[in-house]
């Protein structure tokens, strides 16, 4: 018994028949697609404007009080960001060591992801260290190296703690210190200090050489001395 051919289908008119039933959808779907993108086209073109202008102003700073105008008119900006550690820098060379820090905190705080946040960390130790907080500015350089073991400031924060453990005498943590310079970053500049300092070290701890002569080889005590023998073998 022969099939009865399938319906045929007119694409047109079904086309036709789901634009009039969903038009109102689709053109909203469409107007918001265009005002987004506008928006974001909009957005990108102010912000690579606030960049260059913020740019512009850095590079023309040269004062603390610059660097301030740059982060107050362009905070969010890359220039804005670079602007908080030259004005730490001018702090730090006035004097203002805790300013300097305050203004590396705000840095990091807003920037964790900055490339200089180790930089910024390893100033702020410095700054310590200027201000007499030894204790405080090992701790800080601890915190650089346990934090940031793959940065560039790694091997010279194990450094600076090596030579604030020998003021310490803690002469056995400024040892590891070294060995771990050695161990972990030993094709660094750093590797060749810390192995000068392993050395100073080493020798600090010998003890001092002691004299091999025999006992008539070696110096008579003066003559009138207390512990001079008389002649007979009488004390006076």
């Amino acid at each position: 018994m022969p099939t009865a051919p399938p319906p045929s289908r007119d694409v047109a008119l079904e086309t036709r028949v789901f634009w009039e039933r969903f038009k109102s959808q689709i053109v909203a779907t469409l107007v918001v697609l265009m005002v987004a993108a506008a928006g974001f086209v909009a957005y990108r073109v102010y912000v690579d404007r606030q960049s260059a202008a913020a740019s512009a102003l850095l590079a023309r700073s040269k004062s603390a009080e610059d660097y301030q105008q740059v982060i107050a008119r362009y905070p969010k900006t890359p220039a804005g960001a670079d602007a908080y550690l030259l004005l730490a820098e001018a702090q730090r060379k006035e004097g203002k060591f805790a300013d300097a820090n305050a203004t590396l905190q705000v840095f990091i705080t807003q920037n964790p992801n900055h490339e200089f946040v180790s930089t910024a960390r390893m100033a702020m130790a410095a700054n310590l260290e200027s201000m007499g907080k030894s204790d405080e500015a090992l701790s800080m350089y601890q915190q650089v190296a346990s934090l940031y073991p793959n940065s560039f400031n790694a091997p010279l924060a194990l450094l600076s703690q090596v030579y604030l453990l020998k003021g310490k005498n803690r002469t056995d943590e400024a040892r590891r210190a070294c060995e771990n310079i050695l161990t972990q970053y030993r094709t660094t500049f750093w590797a060749g200090e810390a192995a000068q300092e392993l050395r100073l070290l080493s020798s600090s701890e010998q003890p001092p050489p002691t004299s091999s002569l025999p006992a008539l080889l070696a110096r008579p005590p003066a003559e009138g001395s207390p512990s001079a023998p008389t002649p007979g073998g009488k004390k006076p």
